[in-house]
């Protein structure tokens, strides 16, 4: 995930829900990628460490274990950037210009063609982040499949030419309630309609009481529409036990939606307690963040070295081991 410190609820729903369960099941790689942050925001460092340790304090926060898992900043792992480079002498252009998420991004950035080469090339080093672990799975949302292919098609590629080294990841798609920002646009920090995962419990009440409702609904007695109705979609989201019968009484006029928000506003308070039950441990503790991570990066660093070591003795330029033997 790219450092853009605290974490809100889109990210919960979307991306760390997930990640706790899966460190249940699976030998985990969770990394802070900063290298990749830089590809849109090269121009803007100056809060970078900052944004690192208050991503990674939500993360913990929720539960996500370094006991369980390796938590790892990627840039205190330098063997990405070498794979990234060997990668990168045999990755043809036209798979990365065709990108379909490099040109949405291009769109919504309003950068046309104006496109840098580290930006260009993020799907190799992305494929790098994978393949440095021998990762198997890669846990993504559906937008981001065609990174994994492109990772696939430079393992298959690097496989074919050299000597079997890489498998091929599979995307382990997530699924993730559809959660908009209390306007009912994408849930952005740039937009300012998010709700952290700190969010002090006054302005949670504030925010979710200025979210968008049904816009038929204009009066207490009309009846709703919750399929339409953001407030609903966290009602839905944050599995409320009351589900049925707010959907039926919207529906039929009998609950306003000033009375929907107001139960909602109390619900997403107990709810971010609920998820974050291991917030006190960290909060304030930013040297322990860092500990975590600086020990989680020696870890995956010591994977790192022996798939690359790896990789170089696969393409004879191993000139410490076997490459000058041509063995």
């Amino acid at each position: 995930m790219r450092p853009t410190g605290r974490m809100h609820i889109g990210h919960y729903f979307g991306v760390l829900k997930n990640w706790v369960k899966l460190q249940e099941e699976y030998d985990c790689v969770f990394g802070v990628a900063d290298w990749h942050a830089l590809t849109t925001s090269f121009e803007d460092t100056e809060n970078l460490t900052k944004n690192v340790v208050e991503m990674v304090m939500d993360w913990l926060g929720v539960g996500i274990d370094p006991e369980k898992c390796i938590l790892m900043i990627q840039s205190l792992v330098p063997e990405h950037a070498e794979l990234h480079l060997l990668f990168s002498m045999i990755t043809p252009v036209g798979w990365l210009e065709r990108n379909p998420v490099l040109k949405q991004q291009l769109q919504d950035m309003g950068l046309k063609e104006a496109v840098g080469y580290g930006h260009l090339g993020y799907p190799v080093l992305m494929a790098s982040d994978i393949l440095i672990y021998k990762a198997n799975k890669v846990p993504v949302g559906e937008d981001q499949v065609p990174h994994i292919e492109i990772t696939r098609e430079i393992a298959r590629r690097f496989n074919s030419l050299y000597r079997e080294v890489f498998p091929e990841p599979q995307a382990l798609l997530t699924e993730s309630p559809r959660i908009l920002g209390i306007d009912g646009r994408k849930m952005s920090k740039s937009l300012q309609n998010y709700i952290s995962l700190s969010e002090p419990s006054e302005d949670v009440r504030r925010k979710v009481m200025s979210m968008f409702t049904d816009p038929e609904k204009v009066y207490k007695n009309d009846p709703g529409h919750p399929e339409r109705c953001n407030v609903f979609s966290f009602h839905k989201a944050t599995e409320n036990e009351n589900l049925l019968a707010i959907e039926d009484d919207c529906r039929r006029g009998k609950l306003g939606c000033v009375a929907c928000k107001k139960d909602m506003a109390e619900r997403m308070v107990r709810f971010l307690e609920k998820i974050s039950p291991h917030r006190d441990r960290y909060v304030g503790k930013e040297k322990l963040v860092e500990e975590i991570l600086f020990e989680g990066s020696r870890k995956a660093r010591l994977r790192a070295q022996a798939t690359l070591n790896e990789a170089r003795r696969a393409m004879r330029i191993d000139y410490g081991g076997e490459g000058f033997s041509g063995k």
